[in-house]
C-alpha cells in the first residue's frame, strides 16, 4: 500500500510540472482564480494562524525538513542504496508532494499578469525622462536628509528598535492601498529570520517562506535597509513574487509612508536603481548627478556596502547564482539582475502623480 501510494505521487509530479507550464501561458487566467482568487484566502488563513506567534514556524519547518532530508540519506548510505525502485519512488514522491505545496500555497504567483498591467502603470521611459527622475529623487533624498540631520554631512541614524521597524512598515501599505487595494495589508506576518547570520554570509536582506506564508527579515541588517527589506517581503506575501516588483512595492511603500525615516529610506532605494539605470548608460552624466548628492546620503550607502563588505564568504557567490537561476525557473529570465523595470515603473508611476 506505501510503495503504490509513492508510485501515484511520483506519477503525479510530471503531471504537475506540466499543468505549471501550460497555465503559465496564461497570466490572466492566474491572475483572476489564482493570485485574486484563491491566494488571498490561503495566505490569510496562514497569517491568522501563524502571525500571532513571535518566531518563525517556517524556519524550524526548514530545520526539520534538512534534518529529515539527512536521516534519509543515512539510511541510503546504512543500507548501500538496496532496494532502489523503493527510495527512488519515495524521493520523488516526497518532491511531488512539496512542488505541489509550493505552487498551492504561493508559487503560482509567478505567472501572474506583470504587475504594470495588474496596477495599470506604463513600462517604458526615455533616458530625458530617467534623468529627470533621478534629479527629482536627488532633491528629496536632500531635502529629506536635512529635515532628519540638519546636516547635510551626516548620516542618518534611525530612532528605531529593529521590531519597531517591522511593525511600522505596515503604516505604508495602509496609505497606499487607497490608489492601490491589491496592496492592501492585513493580518501582518513580518518577523525576524532565524537563520539572520547565514543568511547575511550568503549576502541575502529576507526571503518569504513560500510554506508559511512568512515574511522574513535578515535581523542583522543595519536599520537603513531594515524598512524597505520588510516592505518589500511584505510585496511578496502579497503575491507579487518577482523580485523587480516587489522591489518597486518597497519603494512605492516606503516613499509614500508616513514616518519621514520611512520615506528617507524609500527615496534612497528608488534613487539606487535610478542611478545604477543613468551609469549604464552615461556614466559622465551619472557621476554630475552624484555629486548634487548630500554627503550624509554617500555615508549611508557606504555603510551598506561597508556591511556586506565584511560579511563575504568564498561561498557567496554560488549561493546567488543557485538563487539566480531559481528566479529563471520562475518565470523571472533576468534573475536578480531586473533594474530597468523597477525603473520603468518608478518613472511611470511619479509621471502620472
Amino acid at each position: 500500500m506505501k510503495q503504490r501510494t509513492h508510485f501515484v505521487l511520483a506519477i503525479f509530479l510530471p503531471i504537475q510540472i506540466g499543468l505549471v507550464n501550460f497555465l503559465s501561458h496564461f497570466p490572466k487566467f492566474v491572475e483572476t482564480y489564482y493570485s485574486n482568487g484563491i491566494y488571498p484566502v490561503i495566505s490569510q488563513v496562514e497569517h491568522f494562524a501563524l502571525g500571532w506567534i513571535p518566531f518563525s514556524v517556517g524556519d524550524f519547518l526548514y530545520a526539520l525538513l534538512i534534518l529529515l532530508l539527512v536521516r534519509w540519506i543515512y539510511f541510503r548510505i546504512k543500507t548501500r542504496l538496496r532496494n532502489p525502485k523503493s527510495w527512488i519512488l519515495e524521493a520523488f514522491a516526497t518532491l511531488s508532494i512539496l512542488y505541489a505545496c509550493f505552487h498551492i500555497f504561493w508559487g503560482f504567483n509567478y505567472y501572474r499578469l506583470p504587475l504594470h498591467q495588474a496596477l495599470h502603470i506604463e513600462n517604458e521611459y526615455t533616458e530625458e525622462e530617467l534623468i529627470a527622475f533621478t534629479q527629482k529623487l536627488i532633491e528629496t533624498s536632500n531635502e529629506l536628509q536635512m529635515e532628519i540631520t540638519h546636516n547635510d554631512s551626516l548620516k542618518v541614524e534611525f530612532p528605531f528598535e529593529k521590531s519597531e521597524i517591522r511593525s511600522k512598515s505596515i503604516e505604508g501599505y495602509a496609505v497606499i492601498k487607497t490608489k492601490y487595494p491589491k496592496l492592501h495589508y492585513t493580518q501582518r506576518s513580518v518577523k525576524p529570520s532565524l537563520y539572520s547570520i547565514p543568511l547575511t554570509y550568503m549576502g541575502f536582506n529576507g526571503y518569504l517562506n513560500p510554506l508559511t506564508n512568512e515574511a522574513q527579515i535578515n535581523n542583522q541588517l543595519p536599520e537603513f535597509r531594515m524598512a524597505s527589506t520588510a516592505s518589500h517581503e511584505i510585496g511578496h506575501q502579497l503575491g507579487f513574487a518577482k523580485e523587480n516588483e516587489a522591489n518597486f512595492i518597497a519603494c512605492l511603500v516606503t516613499m509614500n509612508h508616513p514616518n519621514v525615516y520611512f520615506r528617507y529610506v524609500g527615496n534612497t532605494f528608488a534613487l539606487q536603481y535610478c542611478m545604477n539605470e543613468v551609469y549604464l548608460r552615461d556614466r559622465d552624466m551619472a557621476q554630475c548627478l552624484i555629486d548634487g548628492l548630500h554627503y550624509g546620503i554617500r555615508l549611508n550607502y557606504e555603510e551598506m556596502e561597508t556591511f556586506w563588505d565584511a560579511h563575504q564568504n568564498p561561498f557567496e557567490p554560488f549561493f546567488k547564482l543557485f538563487y539566480g537561476n531559481y528566479l529563471k525557473a520562475n518565470n523571472q529570465p533576468q534573475g536578480m539582475k531586473s533594474y530597468n523595470y523597477v525603473v520603468a515603473l518608478l518613472v511611470n508611476y511619479f509621471q502620472d502623480k
